[in-house]
């Protein structure tokens, strides 16, 4: 028999609707953006889902099925995508999709709380657009990243949904590679998928959801025992990203079964009342700047065999924020001008004007205030030039020295996720006595090695983990813990 012909079609944003900035081609250009036979070569050798999905389709679906690779785009997290960016994905994929009238599935690997400018449920709607273009026969599988807003639309039109099952995210790869293995069953008509989902008026965040920590530890333990099941095709639960300002907004489980309804209705139910028992644990309660300098201050020991790792909540990069937090640099600078630390800005304007210096000649900048304004005062700030880098992902990228105080200023956000941010930079973390980081969760294993003193930060910002402080416009209500509800 002929092989069936599967497309793989990938859109990577998670959106912060309180960002003043929008996601454009650009932003996407710097991560990641490739379109047809380009995609092959990075996912030969990706360790994320497209290479995971990659591995199933020349692997388990050898000589079956034929791999058609439409457009692979990723974008670090960041405000919503403009009109024009989303437009312009629609028309890469239509234009493939009359290229090839003869496919017989479709991979759609979304993160599941993407925005666009003046558009609710984006996700959705590309969703419901696909199925008017290729019909309700075609199955289409959708993993999504776990920080994911499921909504009834996206659950309507796809054929399953699926998600990692790690936090901080480590399966990618295997998230991946399993739905391409549920996809290409549908496509040979080995597997009939099943779904049910279930929504709940819930909003917790703020590192609450690490999968080997209480209280979800449990829960993801019991969602691995769920999918040993016989019948059970995937099992996911979707504490959902909060900053998303969304009709739709809160915790969602889908469970999928081969044909087997009842039984994915009954675990996603079970799913559902045990994420709403936990509901009232609290989430880690972060400290002002002042407060974290001084507990790096007292903690001698633990700086001495390592470095204090201090995570700015409020300008989490890595779930939207803009990277120019002012306010921690400032405590350092007040309080502790000759520990040695580590810290990292966007500013786009010093970036370009500090890259033009020769290394070792001193430079007086205004940094950061630019971006938001109502959030983060400019910093005057006099520092010898260092050290200078400059990458796709990064762009100019200078390291300012003023005694122990080392700022690295970059022209696009960083959410410092690995020590190779500092090191690469020639920044030896043995000697560094605290460094700053804009990720909520992957920090917490990169950095493990050299961490021996966690703080999480709260200053003014736009991922405040407060979800009382969020100027939320449009989510539903009433929704916990916004309001005392008992029931999800």
């Amino acid at each position: 028999m002929p092989r069936r012909k599967i497309a793989l079609i990938e859109i990577q944003q998670e959106t912060n609707s309180f960002s003043p900035l929008l996601t454009t081609l650009k932003e996407f250009e710097w991560s990641f953006l490739k379109y047809g036979d380009d995609i092959l070569p990075e996912a030969k050798t990706s360790k994320f889902q497209t290479g995971g999905f990659y591995k199933a389709m020349t692997e388990y679906g050898r000589n079956t099925v034929e791999l058609v690779p439409i457009i692979c785009a990723w974008a670090q997290s960041g405000g919503p995508l403009s009109e024009d960016t989303f437009a312009h994905f629609k028309a890469v994929i239509e234009h493939s999709l009359i290229q090839h009238p003869d496919l017989a599935g479709i991979w759609l690997s979304l993160h599941g709380a993407m925005g666009v400018q003046s558009m609710t449920d984006p996700e959705g709607n590309l969703l419901e657009w696909l199925r008017e273009r290729v019909g309700n026969e075609i199955p289409i599988g959708v993993p999504l990243d776990l920080h994911a807003n499921v909504t009834q639309r996206m659950a309507k039109h796809a054929t399953f949904i699926s998600a990692y099952h790690t936090n901080p995210h480590r399966d990618h790869f295997q998230t991946g590679y399993k739905s391409g293995k549920v996809l290409i069953d549908t496509v040979l008509g080995k597997a009939k998928p099943t779904m049910a989902f279930r929504k709940m008026r819930l909003l917790k965040g703020g590192g609450y959801t690490i999968d080997f920590l209480q209280p979800m530890r449990a829960i993801f333990r019991r969602m691995r025992q769920m999918e040993k099941i016989p019948g059970v095709l995937s099992v996911a639960n979707f504490p959902c990203h909060i900053w998303l300002d969304e009709p739709e907004l809160g915790w969602s489980t889908v469970v999928v079964t081969n044909n087997n309804p009842i039984l994915a209705d009954q675990l996603a139910k079970e799913l559902a009342d045990l994420n709403w028992s936990v509901r009232k644990i609290a989430h880690p309660q972060p400290v002002t700047p002042e407060s974290a300098i001084e507990k790096v201050k007292q903690a001698k020991f633990r700086r001495l065999v390592g470095t204090a790792i201090l995570c700015d909540v409020s300008d989490i990069v890595s779930a939207g924020a803009p990277g120019e937090n002012t306010h921690l640099i400032r405590a350092i600078l007040e309080q502790a001008p000759s520990l040695v630390s580590y810290t990292s800005i966007r500013d786009a304007q010093v970036a370009q004007m500090a890259f033009d210096q020769p290394e070792g000649s001193w430079l007086k900048a205004t940094i950061g205030g630019k971006l938001e304004p109502r959030f983060n005062r400019s910093l005057d700030f006099e520092g010898k030039v260092i050290r200078k880098f400059e990458s796709q992902l990064t762009g100019k990228v200078v390291v300012l020295q003023h005694e122990g105080t080392h700022i690295v200023v970059s022209e696009n956000p960083n959410p410092v996720m690995k020590p190779q941010f500092y090191q690469d930079l020639g920044l030896n973390l043995w000697k560094a006595d605290l460094v700053t980081v804009k990720n909520l969760f992957p920090f917490r294993y990169h950095f493990l090695k050299y961490n021996r003193l966690t703080i999480n930060v709260l200053s003014a910002g736009t991922t405040n983990v407060d979800v009382h402080q969020l100027d939320y416009k449009y989510i539903p209500r009433p929704i916990f813990p916004l309001d005392g509800i008992e029931s999800w």
